[in-house]
C-alpha cells in the first residue's frame, strides 16, 4: 500500500501531571444558594471565558467612574424596544455613563415611550398598505423638534428632542433617555442615517436640520471620546452606525492631536458581527487597553452588566 495506515501503538505518551491544563478546580462554578445576595452571585460564576469577562468589564467600568474618566453607551433602538431605557437612565442619574450614542431609529422609539408608554409596531402587518411608520405623532414631533432645536437654537438632535420632550411634559417623560440627557446637561448623541428611520417619509421632514444636526452631535461625541484616556466605550447592539461613527471620532480625537490609547471597549450584543468586532473591539485597542465581546441577550446581559457594576462600585474603595 502507497500510505499504510499509521499504528498508534508507538505514539509516545506522557503522565497527565506534565501537561499544562487551561482548567483547574480553582476556576469551577459554585451552586447557588437560596437567599443568597448578588456579589454572592457573582462569586459564584466560573472563573473563566465570559463570566470572568463579564466581571473583569463591569471593574474597569466602575474604576473608570471612581477615577472620573468617561463611561460612554454607544447603542441602536433595540436596547429601547426590550426595556432597557430605564436602567440606562438610571446609569446617567448615576453619573456612571457619562455620555449616549444612539442611532437615528433610537429616538423614534424613545418618543414614543415617552408620548404614551408603548412603542414598536408590527412591521408586517402594516407595510402591506403602505401605513408602516406612518403614524402622525411622532413624525411631527420629531421633525418639529428638530427643525426648531437644529436650525433656530443651535442644537443637535439629541438635545433638541430632549429639551422638546421636557417642554412639553409627556406622560412618560421620565423613560427618555433624551430627556435624561437634557435633563442633566449630559450630551445624548443621535447619529442618523438619511432614509433609514420612519420620520424621514413624513411631510415635515427637514434634511438640512437632520444633516446639521447628526453631524453637531458626532462633533460632540468626537469631544468626549477625545478624553476616553482611561475610560470605556460600550457598544449595545449596533450592529453598523454606531460603531462606524465611534471609529471616526476616534480619529478625528486622535488626528487634532488627543491622546487615547489606554481605554475599555465592549460589543454587547445576541449575535457577534463585523464592524463591532473591528471597529469598537480591536482596532482601536491595538495601542493599549482592552476589548471585550459579551455575547448574550440585551435584556438579561445588560441588567447583569449593570447589577456587577454596582455591586463593583460599591465593594470598592472610593
Amino acid at each position: 500500500m502507497k500510505f499504510p495506515p499509521l499504528d498508534p501503538s508507538l505514539a509516545a505518551t506522557y503522565p497527565l501531571a506534565q501537561r499544562a491544563s487551561k482548567v483547574d478546580t480553582a476556576i469551577l462554578g459554585s451552586p447557588w444558594t437560596l437567599g443568597g445576595q448578588l456579589h454572592e452571585f457573582l462569586r459564584s460564576l466560573p472563573q473563566t471565558l465570559a463570566a470572568a469577562d463579564l466581571r473583569e468589564l463591569a471593574r474597569r467600568i466602575a474604576t473608570a467612574v471612581q477615577t472620573q474618566r468617561p463611561v460612554i453607551l454607544g447603542m441602536g433602538a433595540h436596547p429601547i424596544k426590550v426595556g432597557l431605557s430605564p436602567l440606562i437612565i438610571d446609569f446617567l442619574d448615576r453619573g456612571i455613563f457619562s455620555a449616549v450614542a444612539m442611532n437615528g431609529a433610537g429616538i423614534v422609539h424613545d418618543f414614543e415611550l415617552a408620548y404614551q408608554g408603548q412603542t414598536s409596531e408590527d412591521v408586517t402587518a402594516t407595510l402591506a398598505d403602505g401605513s408602516f411608520g406612518m403614524v402622525r405623532e411622532t413624525g411631527e414631533f420629531l421633525n418639529t423638534a428638530m427643525r426648531i432645536g437644529v436650525k433656530e437654537q443651535g442644537l443637535g438632535i439629541g438635545q433638541a428632542v430632549g429639551e422638546q420632550v421636557l417642554a412639553a411634559q409627556l406622560p412618560h417623560q421620565h423613560l427618555s433617555i433624551v430627556a435624561a440627557g437634557a435633563r442633566l446637561g449630559l450630551p445624548v448623541s443621535v447619529h442618523v442615517t438619511i432614509g433609514a428611520d420612519i420620520i424621514h417619509m413624513h411631510p415635515q421632514t427637514d434634511g438640512a436640520a437632520i444633516g446639521e444636526g447628526s453631524l453637531r452631535d458626532f462633533y460632540a461625541l468626537a469631544g468626549v471620546v477625545a478624553h476616553l484616556e482611561g475610560g470605556v466605550f460600550l457598544n449595545l447592539g449596533s450592529a453598523v452606525v454606531i460603531p462606524e461613527v465611534f471609529l471616526k471620532a476616534l480619529n478625528l480625537a486622535r488626528n487634532l492631536g488627543h491622546r487615547v490609547e489606554n481605554f475599555t471597549t465592549a460589543d454587547l450584543d445576541f449575535v457577534r458581527h463585523y464592524r463591532p468586532a473591528v471597529n469598537v473591539v480591536t482596532r482601536p485597542t491595538l495601542q493599549g487597553g482592552r476589548g471585550f465581546q459579551l455575547t448574550g441577550h440585551h435584556e438579561i446581559m445588560f441588567p447583569l452588566l449593570c447589577a456587577a457594576v454596582l455591586e463593583a462600585l460599591a465593594s470598592s474603595p472610593s
